[in-house]
């Protein structure tokens, strides 16, 4: 499955990224985010789970095993791009902020900002084709949240 979604994402003119990639590419970027400060803790962790769980409407084992998935995904991908390229090809901007939203609830969810998860975001933020603008307002929503 990892391999197949890797060959998809690297090959994106051959064979198009799907809804599942696209999920699961979500999932393994919300990890990379939470592991950016080098600490993913199970506050993340089950950040993480309720994001999945409200967007794609999973139960909470589904959304454990996604979120389960999605960690070694991460940790064998050797850059963000091929997540985001993925992310961006199946998702319409306006979702992308709520994508970006996501990302920063990610960030917030421990109480404590680091600076490799803002630089992070900026990053994705950017290849994710969101401005600064729409970025910084969805960090102020996710703040409030």
């Amino acid at each position: 499955m990892i391999k197949g979604l890797f060959d998809r994402l690297l090959n994106a003119g051959e064979t198009p990224a799907t809804d599942a990639d696209a999920r699961l590419a979500l999932t393994a970027l919300l990890v990379r985010v939470a592991r950016a400060d080098f600490v993913y803790d199970t506050v993340e962790q089950a950040q993480i789970d309720r994001i999945i769980t409200r967007r794609y409407a999973l139960a909470p084992a589904e959304a454990l095993a996604l979120r389960q998935e999605a960690e070694v995904l991460e940790a064998d991908a050797p850059d963000t791009v091929r997540f985001t390229r993925a992310i961006k090809d199946a998702v319409p901007y306006e979702e992308r902020i709520g994508v970006i939203e996501a990302l920063w609830s990610v960030v917030l969810a421990d109480a404590a900002r680091d600076e490799h998860e803002d630089a992070l975001l900026r990053v994705v933020a950017n290849l994710l084709g969101i401005t600064d603008r729409d970025s910084n307002l969805a960090r102020q929503r996710a703040a409030g949240a």
